[in-house]
């Protein structure tokens, strides 16, 4: 067997500064975590009830069963080049999604609890699609933003002033697609309808 080649302290430095070439610059990950809210009762529909009472305000007073809120921060590196110009050399996000869900006080009756389940995984499941909608979001205003430029541009204010125009286009089409997955979940057949239906018609 040949004896394998010593690696040096040369080749082992221009290796991780290779490695560091090849990983994608716009590589980032969101922190996703979850809040609960407590609710009581002994049956699916007492439960339900408690939801009702307790869950999240959005608006008003209006309360919902389950809610996804996120907190978004951004390291921007604005550049302002030798021509006059102004470029987004740099965007790296930072998101922490937050998933608010339903937890029942105690314990509950074991065909309660099966029940109860069905309902929470539901409900998380369908509050995980909004989470990526706004990682979506996130990954798109990225994507505008770096390499955004504007010629003429001391102090960069024109380059802001785009950047802006992306943004609030990008939070409005997030939005929207949330109101319409919550139409259809939430109506008629959806499927966050069953899960309610499914807890409240159970043990």
């Amino acid at each position: 067997m040949t004896p394998a080649t010593p690696v040096t302290a040369a080749a082992l430095i221009a290796l991780i500064a290779l490695i560091g070439l090849v990983r994608p610059a716009s590589a980032w990950e969101a922190v996703e975590q979850v809040a609960t809210y407590p609710v009581s009762g002994r049956t699916g529909f007492e439960l339900y009830r408690s939801v009702g009472d307790n869950g999240p305000v959005i608006t008003g007073d209006r309360r919902t069963i389950a809610h996804t809120t996120f907190k978004l921060t951004w390291r921007r590196d604005y550049q302002e080049r030798a021509d006059g110009s102004c470029v987004i050399a740099s965007n790296i996000p930072r998101l922490i999604i937050t998933y608010t869900l339903p937890k029942p006080r105690g314990e509950l009756p074991p065909e309660v609890a099966a029940s109860w389940k069905r309902f929470h995984d539901g409900l998380a499941a369908h509050e995980r699609v909004h989470g990526q909608h706004i990682i979506e979001m996130v990954q798109a205003i990225q994507d505008v933003s770096v390499g955004l430029s504007a010629p003429a541009d001391p102090g960069c204010h024109k380059t802001r002033a785009e950047l802006q125009t992306h943004l609030k286009r990008l939070s409005d089409e997030q939005r929207a697609r949330g109101r319409d997955f919550d139409r259809v979940e939430m109506g008629d057949g959806g499927a966050v309808q069953n899960l309610v239906l499914g807890l409240v018609n159970g043990p």
